[in-house]
């Protein structure tokens, strides 16, 4: 099952990536913006420091490259006029411990910059990490929501990730900027057909490699396909949990094959990419030849006339290819820049993205564990986003204050959809859900989400301790109140079993003496977890999967004693067990088929009394057998 669910993923994200025919919508912000922004988080992270490094790494690597251009003809320049030996060694001094001095203070303020650096970049992650743990629950299953948070992991995940990697990128590109100025002020004295000749190689040589130097980033859909299928083999054939399938069906020659054949066709497209670079390679030579070469011939000939002397054509000379370097650097400044924007223009879009529930705002609700409520659905429908059907249609249900109701019906007849619809987690497509007649829309969503106690079909066990993952808090933890819920759970001699009892941790990716738990032991974790929130309604969907008829009967009617006075709704494939319900509603066809009390449906000989018959056979044949073995 996991092999063919990871397949499936595999596909489906393989064929998106080859087709390569969505073009990416125009970013919401411009590089101007984006700037701003970052600037904006740095200020509010109070790393405001970052801003003034990257001004005095500007001030320092411009100063380092004047000096540069000036340390090699001034030495000349020197000797030319022969000076004194002192004042030349002086000279020489001077400029070394300047180009000291400055280069230490560059090292000094790049070093200092890593630190707030990094410090905005966890900014930002932690906005993105808010965002998805806290968004509205139906955007977990938006496309667009999900397409958008799996790109922001490009913009936050390493050092040379763009919400980082932009300060640089900034720094270098302000430093070209002021470096190109002074420059041309220097070449101003060249005539401007040379300049205008070595600007206009520059500048093709710098189009042409750029073109051919992104055909990588170009064909990237293409590489996906590649780097999708390798990742996706390594990791499944490294999952511990597809060994017994890898063993028992002999899957290791299919996923050698599938590994091989994925390898040649990413060691193909590398060496066309390869092959196009060269292109890249001779071009640059190219133009550098004929730059150079121009330059050389220019400035040779104004040394022989005596219209500059050597030093001077060594600055110039030196300003040509810092000119061209600079021009170069701008261009490529601003290319990397507009793509580091494009990633923090998707964190930035990610981060804003609409909320369906008000979660910030709406009507404040306290609830009240002992409280009286009535939730009510009111011609309630809903629609899956792209499905051409309603899940549930036109459901009328009120569940009344201390009401115990079971929802049972076959697999996919949208009862798990209806708990979500009373929990909140969904909105209807059209109709209302009531808490005591006000629609709960009006509420702060998060205040209305302290009104149940859920345990649902798919649950997570978090690293930590047993006491932290029932109490689901690390601080003040009321621990007479965890060891009373795992009792009810009937989970309490378990846990006291265990060598570091209600301490002992879970998960073991994070802990290599972890206490590893049984399916049935989870879901008695979390019903203990749903029992220490003390809310005034609990919800359990298919809570007791994972036990026997026989445990869950018993873990069902402790939980009838549990639930007193409060509102209880369970769902439940296996129709004995909801005999102690108040009522029983039968979900078939999108609608409530049937409603009563377990012996009311019996009696109506409807569909709840066909499935419960063939459920009670089974169970009477499985008992007979035990019998005869």
């Amino acid at each position: 099952m996991i092999l063919r669910e990871g397949k499936v993923i595999f596909l489906e994200k393989a064929k998106k990536a080859s087709s390569g025919k969505e073009k990416n919508a125009k970013p919401k912000y411009n590089m101007l913006q984006n700037v701003g922004f970052m600037i904006s988080i740095s200020w509010k992270s109070k790393e405001k420091k970052i801003i003034l490094i990257c001004l005095l790494v500007i001030c320092f690597s411009v100063l380092g490259n004047i000096l540069n251009l000036y340390v090699t003809p001034a030495i000349i320049s020197a000797v030319e006029e022969r000076l004194p030996l002192d004042e030349l060694i002086l000279t020489i001094v001077i400029f070394a411990g300047a180009l000291m001095l400055v280069g230490m203070a560059t090292s000094y303020l790049n070093s200092n910059k890593l630190f707030g650096r990094v410090t905005v970049r966890c900014e930002i992650l932690g906005m993105i990490n808010k965002k998805s743990a806290c968004t509205s629950y139906p955007n977990l299953y938006d496309e667009k929501f999900n397409a958008l948070y799996s790109k922001t992991a490009d913009a936050v995940k390493n050092n040379a990730s763009a919400s980082e990697a932009v300060w640089d990128t900034l720094t270098s590109l302000l430093t070209d900027i002021c470096c190109f100025a002074i420059y041309v002020s220097l070449l101003s004295a060249i005539h401007p057909l040379m300049l205008l000749v070595v600007l206009a190689t520059t500048v093709a040589a710098y189009f042409v490699n750029n073109y051919v130097g992104s055909y990588g980033y170009r064909h990237r859909e293409e590489e996906a396909v590649y780097t999708t299928k390798l990742w996706y083999m390594r990791n499944k054939s490294t999952d511990w949990s597809a060994a017994k399938d890898i063993r028992i069906f002999g899957l290791r020659e299919w996923f050698m094959e599938l590994y091989t054949k994925a390898l040649d066709g990413y060691t193909a497209f590398q060496n066309k990419v390869q092959g196009v670079l060269l292109w890249a390679h001779f071009t640059n030579i190219l133009t550098a030849f004929l730059r150079n070469g121009i330059a050389y011939a220019y400035l040779i000939g104004l040394v022989l006339a005596n219209d500059i002397t050597v030093s001077q054509f060594l600055l110039l000379f030196s300003a040509v290819g810092g000119f061209t370097s600079y021009v170069a650097g701008i261009f490529g400044g601003l290319n990397t820049l507009h793509r580091q924007s494009l990633d923090i223009s998707t964190v930035r879009e990610f981060i804003e993205y609409p909320e369906p529930f008000e979660l910030e705002n709406g009507e404040a609700l306290e609830p009240d564990e002992h409280g009286k409520y009535e939730i009510k659905l009111e011609n309630v429908s809903f629609r899956y986003p792209g499905a051409s059907e309603d899940t549930l249609k036109d459901i009328n249900l009120t569940i009344h204050p201390g009401e115990k109701l079971a929802v049972v019906g076959l697999n996919g007849a949208g009862k798990t959809t209806l708990v979500k619809l009373i929990c909140g987690l969904y909105d209807p497509t059209s109709g209302r859900v009531l808490l005591n007649g006000k629609d709960i829309r009006q509420y702060n969503r998060r205040n209305y989400y302290g009104m149940f106690s859920a345990v649902f079909q798919n649950f997570k066990v978090l690293a930590g301790t047993v006491a932290e993952n029932i109490a689901q808090t690390v601080d003040g933890i009321d621990m007479e109140l965890v060891k009373e819920c795992a009792e009810k759970a009937d989970l309490g001699d378990k846990i006291e079993s265990l060598k570091d009892g209600y301490e002992a941790k879970l998960e073991r990716t994070v802990f290599q003496d972890a206490t590893s738990l049984s399916g049935g032991e989870i879901q008695r974790r979390m019903l203990a977890r749903a029992l220490y929130k003390k809310s005034p309604v609990i919800i359990l969907d298919e809570p007791t999967a994972a036990l026997d008829p026989i445990a869950e009967s018993r873990m069902y009617m402790q939980y009838d004693e549990m639930t007193k006075g409060k509102s209880s709704v369970y769902i439940s494939h296996r129709l004995a067990s909801t005999r102690f319900c108040d009522r029983i509603i039968f979900i078939d066809g999108s609608r409530i088929a049937e409603e009563g009390t377990h012996e009311q449906l019996l009696r109506k000989k409807g569909r709840y009394a066909e499935l419960f018959e063939v459920q009670s056979q089974y169970y009477r044949e499985g008992e007979a057998a035990n019998e005869e073995g």
